[in-house]
């Protein structure tokens, strides 16, 4: 009986360490591995969503959805850049801080967006809401992330632009069981200036809502108050309620 030469056998391993990596191999009769290159994906990758940047504009909240105490936006709040731009104490926190000023929590957007903001005037209340294309793995992933933040940075401090030290609480902020994956989250600074000898209070609730593979983004602000829980959950609805009839109407007229 013929036996397999060694150097073949040696050859076979290779190829089966190669296959788990995608390569391909074959051994020769004199038993050397000759690699075979693994066939190159040439399908092209999709963009981030499907959503194009009109029916991103179409889902946006307007006026008649928020009521009469909300007009269009004057341009950007005067905390935004006094209390807001801030650096913490920690890089995790501080990450959260960047994302809240930047209004940007999946980062940089790289498929469609829109936003729309609105400003209470009675309080220097300012909502803005965004809408996005994006991927249902890397909003979940977003989502887990901010899921962390009360345990994580549930009290730290920073420094902002105008002010000597920060105080930053973050809770969890619950929101209406709609869309198919949400967190909110509550956060409160309180700002204190040593020459003013004065505290000035901000409470930001943001709120983030997965519909499909896209998402929404609300960020409400009050200073010296507290958004209403009642507007949020409201916006949080019917922002929800138009992407999801923006979505039927794409996939009927496929």
């Amino acid at each position: 009986m013929s036996r397999t030469p060694a150097r073949v056998l040696a050859a076979f391993a290779l190829c089966a360490a190669a296959l788990l990596t995608e390569a391909a191999c074959t051994a020769g009769q004199s038993g050397r591995v000759v690699h075979v290159p693994a066939p190159v994906d040439t399908r092209p990758h999709d963009p981030a969503g499907t959503l194009t940047q009109d029916q991103a504009r179409a889902a946006l909240l307007t006026e008649a959805d928020l009521g009469t105490a909300w007009a269009p936006t004057g341009g950007a709040a005067t905390w935004r850049d006094s209390i807001l731009k801030a650096q913490a104490d920690t890089s995790e926190c501080g990450r959260l801080l960047d994302a809240l000023y930047t209004e940007e929590p999946f980062g940089a957007p790289s498929g469609a967006h829109a936003v729309a903001a609105y400003d209470d005037g009675y309080d220097e209340a300012q909502l803005r809401h965004q809408v996005l294309a994006l991927h249902a793995a890397a909003v979940d992933r977003t989502l887990a992330w901010l899921r962390t933040m009360p345990r994580t940075c549930a009290d730290f401090t920073a420094r902002s632009t105008n002010y000597d030290d920060l105080y930053v609480r973050v809770a969890d902020l619950a929101l209406p069981d709609v869309g198919d994956a949400r967190q909110g989250l509550r956060l409160t600074l309180t700002a204190e200036s040593y020459e003013q000898d004065t505290y000035t209070t901000l409470t930001v609730d943001l709120a983030t809502v997965r519909v499909g593979d896209d998402a929404i983004v609300l960020t409400t602000g009050a200073l010296g108050g507290t958004p209403s829980k009642d507007s949020t959950a409201l916006a949080v609805e019917r922002g929800v309620d138009r992407l999801t009839a923006v979505q039927r109407e794409a996939r009927t007229r496929a």
